[in-house]
């Protein structure tokens, strides 16, 4: 086991990393740019050391100044959390030559995976159910409509490096198609400096279902059920649910044994996500593979009683996972950002001047936030998640509603709210929504 982890995160996630490090006996090291230099993550960790100015690209996005962080430090292993760094596979590569344990998939797998047309290309070879597409990136407008012909519209381009919803735009018809295809591809070269998209049918009124997969080195592989993410504002999920209300077992064992497929196709290791759209029919197809921890991991964590983040660590450092677990209850996760919703949901950043965080059986809050904090301009706006587990479904709901109506935070605008409102929408208490629910809801007033 390793001795000491740099987390090359900041926010929740990377005070999340600091606790299971503390349960394992593990030191650790936090980095910070300039804006957090007041921040929980800091305080916390054992060490500390900056590493550059606020933006992130000079910071937590600085490659060189987070692997000479952890040489001076004498950090055997780095935990990249989510976003930034997660994903990159230079990174993943960088680290293996600097002799330093990157705590996350291999960066062969990161690659393979974080390319969405090798990806779709790779689960076709598995056996993997995919939306019907092309099978690569296309060229040029002729090819696009060829393909879009084939298909059968309504077709989505995407782009090949994607992700969070950038480069992807939706095609009614073929009178269409010429702009959706350049406009994808443009928002994909200036969001990814790469314009390489592709094409598939567009699936009507989906949900998002995602399996969670870990891990290890020495070949074995479980999946630790799955995780409802339909509920999302321009692809960027708020609120995710375990297990899916949509879903029967059977559809269950098949989509579990299709992120199995998939992850043994790259002989996966360490903590990853296969993303699903799950259509009205009952039938479902890869999306995509996440290769690190999600946003959303605690609610399975709550619902399988296994510490992810713990796992993932054990897995990098050369032990046997477990078996599958057995899933238990239900449990809902509420995104708590620092937005405006009556104002299109924009930022709000600015000083907190009060946070009480609700309590109670079944609630757990994943938080860096305080009293006096100053909630920074330049990253992602997620203040913590409000995670409720219940014995089923009703019960968590009740419990995730009960807590939204104790929480205090003033000094910004935050999407508290907006979540109570969701979580009382009779379509969302039925468990009747789709990956467009938001969009019709508010379109309707």
């Amino acid at each position: 086991m390793f001795r000491k982890i740099l987390i090359a995160n900041r926010g929740e996630i990377a005070l999340r990393v600091i606790r299971a490090c503390r349960e394992l006996g593990i030191g650790t090291v936090a980095v910070y740019s300039e804006a957090d230099r007041d921040s929980l993550h800091v305080r916390f960790s054992d060490e500390d050391i900056c590493i550059g100015p606020p933006a992130g690209r000079e910071s937590y996005l600085n490659i060189p100044r987070i692997v000479a962080a952890a040489e001076i430090t004498g950090a055997e292993a780095i935990h990249p959390g989510y976003g930034f760094l997660a994903e990159n596979a230079e990174f993943a590569e960088i680290c293996d030559r600097s002799g330093i344990v990157f705590i996350g998939p291999t960066a062969d797998q990161i690659r393979r995976m974080g390319d969405k047309a090798e990806a779709r290309r790779s689960m076709i070879e598995a056996g993997v159910p995919v939306v019907p597409g092309s099978q690569g990136a296309v060229e040029d407008v002729e090819a696009a409509r060829a393909e879009a012909d084939r298909i059968g519209y309504p077709v989505i381009v995407k782009a090949a490096a994607g992700g969070g919803g950038k480069g992807m735009r939706v095609a009614e018809s073929a009178e269409v198609i010429e702009n959706t295809f350049t406009m994808a591809r443009n928002e994909a070269a200036a969001a990814f400096n790469d314009g390489r998209v592709y094409i598939e049918r567009f699936v009507q009124r989906p949900r998002h279902v995602e399996i969670q997969v870990m891990g290890d080195r020495h070949g074995n592989l479980i999946h630790l059920g799955e995780r409802d993410c339909s509920i999302q504002r321009r692809h960027q999920k708020l609120i995710e649910e375990s297990p899916s209300p949509a879903i029967t077992p059977e559809t269950r064992q098949a989509m579990g044994d299709a992120a199995i497929l998939a992850g043994r196709a790259i002989d996966y290791s360490n903590a990853g996500t296969v993303e699903f759209l799950l259509a009205e029919t009952g039938e479902f197809y890869f999306m995509e593979m996440n290769t690190r921890i999600q946003v959303e991991h605690p609610v399975t964590e709550m619902v399988t009683g296994v510490d992810l983040v713990k796992e993932q660590i054990r897995s990098a450092a050369g032990e046997r996972i477990g078996g599958a677990p057995t899933l238990s209850g239900h449990a809902i996760e509420c995104r708590i950002n620092a937005e405006d919703p009556a104002h299109d949901f924009r930022p709000s950043p600015g000083r907190i001047t009060a946070f009480h965080a609700p309590g109670g059986p079944g609630i757990r809050i994943d938080s860096h936030v305080y009293a006096g904090y100053s909630v920074p301009q330049y990253y992602d706006s997620l203040l913590g998640k409000l995670i409720a587990h219940g014995s089923s479904r009703e019960e968590a709901l009740g419990r995730a509603y009960q807590a939204l109506e104790e929480f205090i935070i003033e000094g910004v605008k935050t999407t508290i709210p907006f979540l109570r409102e969701v979580l009382r929408h009779p379509e969302f208490v039925a468990g009747n929504v789709d990956t467009h629910f938001l969009e019709r809801w508010r379109e309707a007033g």
